[in-house]
């Protein structure tokens, strides 16, 4: 049998699946049960309604801050996946700008860009910047001007995109740049911290790098609720609205604001940044260890990668056979995305690396910002028996890929 915290007396099974979502840290929770209270629409003009809007736009202010951003740069969406189409809409297709993606970008702009050009990834899942630039270059040539759109950092992976090096491209050749930052925003260090060889977001931030970019983040990756995200810009500007409604969020995004939700998102981007990313990258690491010594191949693990993620290939073994196993022992992890209808299916984003079949032999264990020690070593030990387990009946074949982390 698995070691198991339910076979072990527990009750709960251990969550190791934070890149779906954050549990909802207890300062977001206050802030949401505090919005909550509030009785005003902030678009009314009544003393209720004048205090809504108060709060929503201290909101602003605090979330456009943490990005560098002026507060009327703020666009409050529904989530990620919101901004991500809105910025598509909006500095794309309505632009008339040829759109341009990473093979490994989330669903979110592939499926509203779905004839766009791709970006290739190395085998590590980098944006090959050199064939950014051709693609820049066949743009320019045909007397076209680009929307590049890239993950600040892989949901599936970790991996961080070279940001500095992608908008020097965009800005040579005088292309828009978005990036989808939902999942490095919420796990940006504090400063001081020594996460230098991970922390590519911040770095680009902090260097002026991103000034002229859009960003998308959401909330229930940081630690906040579901149902809240933004779209920051580089500047205040109109944009085409996806949703008209009403002409809230100055004509940007219509429909009432969810202002108790934006509110915890605030409080939530507010506490990932108290975080000891460095003690999670330590656990993180300190997994992939004993899950590499048990067998797994390393995805992505000479890179950058986000201080919480790993992602192992158990060669020979299906994601959902992983899955289910697990599952039963009272783990929750995934085989990548949360985001495609509750099904297990072959990534694109290990495609895209060229892994062939054996992306669909993968497993992504993300840390939530509370994990401890023991569920972690707990998770280490199931997967120890997990691989005995599938060893003994023939399944499990030797890795194919060097594991060797760098360091």
């Amino acid at each position: 049998m698995l070691h198991s915290p339910l076979s072990m007396g527990g009750t709960t099974p251990i969550y190791l699946d934070a890149n779906a979502t954050e549990p909802l840290r207890p300062a977001a929770r206050d802030a949401l049960l505090d919005g909550l209270s509030i009785e005003g629409n902030p678009s009314s003009v009544h003393a209720a309604g004048r205090k809504a809007r108060s709060l929503l736009e201290q909101a602003r202010r605090s979330l456009a801050g943490a990005f560098g951003r002026e507060a009327d740069c703020c666009v409050f969406t529904s989530g990620g996946t919101e901004a991500d189409t809105l910025a598509v809409h909006a500095f794309g297709k309505h632009a008339g700008r040829r759109i341009l993606i990473g093979a490994t970008e989330h669903d979110a702009v592939r499926r509203v860009a779905p004839h766009a050009g791709v970006i290739p990834v190395n085998e590590q899942g980098v944006i090959d910047c050199s064939a950014l630039e051709a693609l820049l270059v066949e743009a320019q040539k045909a007397g076209e001007t680009a929307l590049v759109c890239v993950m600040a950092a892989n949901n599936e992976t970790g991996v961080y995109a070279p940001l500095e090096d992608i908008a020097t491209l965009c800005r040579q050749y005088e292309a828009f740049l978005h990036i989808d930052a939902v999942q490095a925003a919420g796990r940006m260090p504090m400063p001081g911290q020594s996460c230098a060889e991970w922390d590519y977001f911040s770095k680009a931030l902090e260097g002026g790098f991103l000034k002229e970019a859009s960003l998308a983040v959401s909330a229930h990756k940081m630690g906040g609720p579901k149902g809240s995200g933004a779209l920051l810009l580089p500047e205040d500007k109109p944009l085409m609205p996806l949703l008209p409604g009403g002409g809230q969020e100055r004509g940007r995004r219509g429909g009432t604001p969810a202002l108790a939700a934006h509110m915890g998102m605030v409080a939530a981007l507010q506490e990932s940044q108290k975080q000891d990313w460095v003690a999670i990258a330590t656990l993180r690491d300190q997994l992939q260890d004993v899950l590499v010594a048990a067998g797994a191949e390393l995805v992505g693990g000479k890179v950058a990668r986000l201080p919480n993620t790993l992602n192992v290939i158990l060669p020979g073994v299906a994601s959902q056979m992983q899955l289910m196993m697990l599952d039963i022992a009272g783990f929750c992890v995934s085989a990548g995305s949360a985001c495609s209808s509750g099904k297990v299916a072959r990534s694109h984003v290990l495609e895209a690396m060229g892994l062939g079949e054996r992306a669909g032999q993968a497993l992504r264990v993300s840390l939530p910002w509370n994990v401890t020690k023991e569920s972690v070593e707990a998770f280490g030990n199931a997967y120890i028996d997990m691989v005995k387990h599938f060893s003994e009946r023939g399944l499990v074949k030797a890795p194919q890929v060097c594991a060797q982390r760098e360091v």
